[in-house]
């Protein structure tokens, strides 16, 4: 059965003025509409999260040079500036909404920038972008008690349920981090896959709760992100980024294993 790497691209903001707190993972969108034009020019495939794994869970043969296209969070310039692209080139793509940050009736006040609101996120779903969960409220999940891992995934799969008659497939976790318990509690909560960041390609092998994905941000520039679709070089350029990942789990095992001495004290 064939594990060919596929690059799944993960965005975030596309905006001209983005604010201080999603700059650096943002993107222009000029550089949007190049960067999709790019993938037309080298005969790539786009196709959603739920498609990509649901040919890796059957063994059914992949598109020409698959590619995905993520956004995170849910803000308002993925309906402004990318999907009139997307829907020039007839690209798929995947949005994962944190539904405490849509405008709306379940807004906590919690979003980085301008949100979408759940009007928009229709109209992305019905120009054939898949909508996945990413939380509730955004939290760091391996670091949630049992009780609220459960409450931010479920409520976040039942709000956009209601709001889009269907429920989400695909997930992917807040700031990427996950756990063996986070990636049980997700596949309990009815998804059937979830995304990581990892900044790897994406490999069969890695299964269908922990597939890696690599991150497009500001300063990405088009040699970059050739590289990216076409998996040259990915190690390095992500070098420092796993360097800082790897020391940041380890303070975060460090606190996981002092709130458990804590509670077992009480």
């Amino acid at each position: 059965m064939s594990d060919t790497p596929v690059p799944i691209l993960m965005y975030h903001s596309v905006a001209t003025a983005p604010n201080d707190a999603t700059r650096a993972l943002s993107v222009a969108p000029e550089a949007f509409a190049e960067q999709m034009a790019l993938i037309g020019d080298l005969g790539l495939t786009p196709v959603s999260t739920a498609e990509l794994a649901a040919r890796w869970r059957s063994g059914a043969p992949l598109p020409v040079r698959p590619v995905l296209i993520t956004f995170d969070d849910g803000y308002e310039g993925v309906h402004r500036y990318a999907l009139p692209v997307l829907a020039k080139h007839g690209f798929a793509s995947t949005l994962f909404v944190s539904t405490g940050w849509i405008r709306g009736a379940y807004d906590t006040g919690g979003g980085l920038d301008v949100m979408l609101d759940w009007d928009q996120v229709r109209d992305l779903a019905g120009a054939g972008c898949e909508i996945g969960g990413h939380s509730h409220t955004h939290p760091e999940l391996d670091q949630l008690d049992d009780e609220r891992l459960r409450t931010e995934l479920v409520t976040s799969r039942e709000i956009v349920t209601d709001e889009l008659g269907t429920a989400p497939a695909s997930f992917a976790y807040p700031y990427g981090y996950s756990s063996r318990r986070v990636r049980q509690a997700v596949r309990a909560a009815g998804y059937a896959q979830a995304l990581a960041v990892g900044n790897q390609l994406a490999r069969r092998r890695q299964g269908p709760f922990a597939l890696r994905r690599v991150t497009v941000r500001r300063s990405t520039d088009a040699t970059e992100f050739a590289r990216l679709l076409e998996g040259r070089a990915v190690a390095r350029t992500f070098a420092r980024d796993r360097a800082l990942t790897k020391g940041y789990a380890v303070l975060r095992r460090a606190r996981q294993v002092r709130r458990k001495a804590i509670r077992s004290r009480v």
